[in-house]
């Protein structure tokens, strides 16, 4: 069985980002004074209903942060979600009912529709890669490409659409790019490592510095190649990945071809320049995974809106 990153799941860890995030939020806001507008005409004792409501078709995610920013917030307001998280929606679906303060549901609004929205374009747009590659065996991921800060609440919203993570930061996996080999040895003035002098290197570190420990025996090594030839040197040295970067399908077919012959249990990821419309030919390659920045860094926030019931 291949080894595979950790996935994000809704936990502690992204509750603790989540708060930190609308901490920050309520100070852009609010710094250390009031809604001014809300508190000039909405009475303090004034109750009402609402209903926050998609205006576009998409994949809904940030539920629960929604419920954490009230929270936050202090807002005497009942949250009542009305789907779950990775739910498919049509314009006109409606997500939760908020019924509580109004003076609270006003200015808890934006930063409501900011999560929601952000998150929400996110597992919308990975679920469009995973239905591009429907059927193929190929699985799409994403990267540390994240906004900073987001990173753990951006990870779970490409699982909601359907995706898979990477490894969520530079402690979590080693990852050994162009820039570590082009460093070299002792310095940008010594000789480069080839990618298998690298791996062999790595795995060497892990299996001194790891003994007995889990973490270190079980995190992956993966080593980026740009040519055939890179992929044909690195092959015996038994990296879990190796990451095809910025290869045509033609040439990734040439490396699928390589790796069935010299080494079946290494995974192939294909990543670079690839595009929604571009990403169905990369995986009928052959190749086990793909990674694209783009699920997380070019996502466009979901249009949902707060309409009062």
């Amino acid at each position: 069985m291949p080894k595979e990153y950790r996935q994000q799941i809704w936990d502690a860890d992204v509750e603790h980002d989540c708060r930190q995030i609308v901490r920050l939020a309520i100070l852009e806001d609010l710094e250390r004074g009031h809604d001014w507008t809300t508190v000039s005409l909405a009475a303090e004792e004034a109750t009402a209903a609402a209903d926050l409501v998609a205006r576009k078709p998409g994949v809904i995610a940030g539920i629960e942060a929604a419920r954490i920013a009230l929270e936050e917030m202090e807002i005497s307001a009942a949250w009542e979600p009305q789907i779950a998280d990775g739910t498919r929606v049509e314009r006109g679906t409606l997500v939760a009912k908020l019924r509580g303060s109004a003076r609270g549901l006003l200015t808890a609004e934006r930063t409501l529709l900011n999560l929601i929205g952000r998150m929400s374009g996110i597992a919308t747009l990975t679920s469009q890669y995973v239905t591009a590659i429907a059927g193929t065996g190929a699985k799409i991921y994403d990267t540390r490409k994240t906004t900073p800060g987001w990173r753990r609440l951006e990870k779970y919203s490409v699982r909601c659409g359907g995706g898979q993570n990477h490894r969520m930061g530079l402690y979590d996996g080693v990852l050994i790019k162009d820039n570590h080999l082009a460093l070299g040895q002792q310095g940008p003035q010594a000789a480069r490592y080839s990618p298998a002098e690298a791996v062999l290197k790595a795995k060497a570190f892990l299996k001194e510095h790891g003994a007995g420990q889990e973490r270190f025996t079980e995190m992956m090594v993966e080593v980026e190649v740009d040519s055939l030839e890179q992929l044909r040197q690195v092959l015996p040295a038994a990296p879990d990945i190796v990451l095809l970067d910025n290869m045509p399908p033609d040439v990734l077919r040439q490396a699928v071809a390589i790796r069935a012959e010299l080494a079946p249990a290494v995974q192939l990821e294909a990543s670079g320049g690839i595009t929604l419309e571009s990403i169905r030919s990369v995986a009928e390659t052959g190749v086990e995974r793909i990674s694209s920045g783009a699920l997380t860094h070019s996502a466009i926030v979901l249009d949902v809106a707060l309409d009062w019931a």
